[in-house]
């Protein structure tokens, strides 16, 4: 089986995303900056990921740059995947190499199927104002990400100016502080179907929270989201049939349901094939 999984809001929070006092108990640090915490996983969450592990191919798979993704300590020291997917599909890493084959093709469909970069960067600051900008970056040659002063964020701006950039083939998603202008073959399922590709036969089972992971979950075997976040806020909003559920709890200890899913899908799926054989 194969396990691809959104990081943040989904397996690692930050302080702001927590949902709990940092004194909680069962908090374990997954990412340490400088001396300071910055994310926290679940000591359940971790414990059964890691026993997973030895079992299953587990794939991280974010929107963190190439960068963001290795200082996050967890994924270098405790647990260290084979495969990783950054750059919200941009990039597949293989041992932490970056797997020159996806890149080249990656390149290939945004230029054949997206509207440049300067585009982009033109009908986003259109709408977006100094006032509501707190940083801009251009991530890995590849997407836009502002932290932005959500609270000013006017919604029917961004939905007008997220149809405008849909035409031209980039995706607008909004993460509490931070909005994410990505070209839509840049994407969570391609990067993780490329990944399984190399795996044929072995179901996938996918989390996540933000509309940027929506695709990764609809694509999988089985999937759920956490109860925050992006696709909950939508399914609230307009809710619609989902071929997956949504965890009981919110915040970090989401990702402990969110575990005991995805070790039970595996019990179930290993079961099914002792009986076969």
């Amino acid at each position: 089986m194969i396990y691809a999984s959104d990081l943040d809001r989904t397996l690692i929070y930050s302080l702001g995303a927590i949902g709990v006092p940092e004194s909680t108990p069962g908090l374990v640090p997954a990412e340490v900056i400088d001396g300071r915490t910055r994310s926290y996983i679940s000591l359940r969450c971790l414990e059964m990921l890691q026993e997973l592990a030895d079992r299953i191919l587990f794939v991280p798979v974010t929107t963190r740059t190439i960068a963001e993704y290795k200082r996050i300590g967890l994924f270098q020291t405790r647990l260290r995947p084979d495969y990783a997917v950054t750059s919200n599909g941009g990039n597949v890493l293989v041992h932490g190499a970056v797997d020159l084959q996806w890149r080249q093709e990656i390149l290939r469909r945004v230029g054949a199927d997206s509207a440049g970069a300067d585009e982009a960067h033109r009908l986003l600051r259109e709408v977006l104002r100094e006032e509501w900008i707190i940083d801009e970056r251009y991530c890995d040659e590849l997407f836009y990400t502002y932290i932005v002063q959500r609270s000013l964020l006017p919604k029917e701006e961004i939905a007008a100016m997220s149809e405008h950039l849909r035409a031209r083939g980039w995706k607008v998603s909004v993460q509490g502080r931070k909005l994410y202008a990505v070209p839509e073959p840049v994407n969570k399922r391609d990067a993780a179907l490329y990944i399984t590709s190399h795996f044929p036969g072995r179901p996938l089972i996918a989390s996540g929270d933000s509309l940027l992971d929506q695709c990764l979950l609809e694509s999988a075997d089985f999937a759920i989201a956490p109860c925050h976040g992006e696709i909950f806020a939508e399914q609230q909003e307009r809710p619609v049939k989902l071929g997956y559920p949504f965890t009981g709890q919110s915040g970090v200890f989401a990702g402990d349901e969110i575990l005991r899913y995805v070790q039970q899908k595996y019990d179930h799926l290993t079961g099914l094939e002792a009986g076969v054989s």
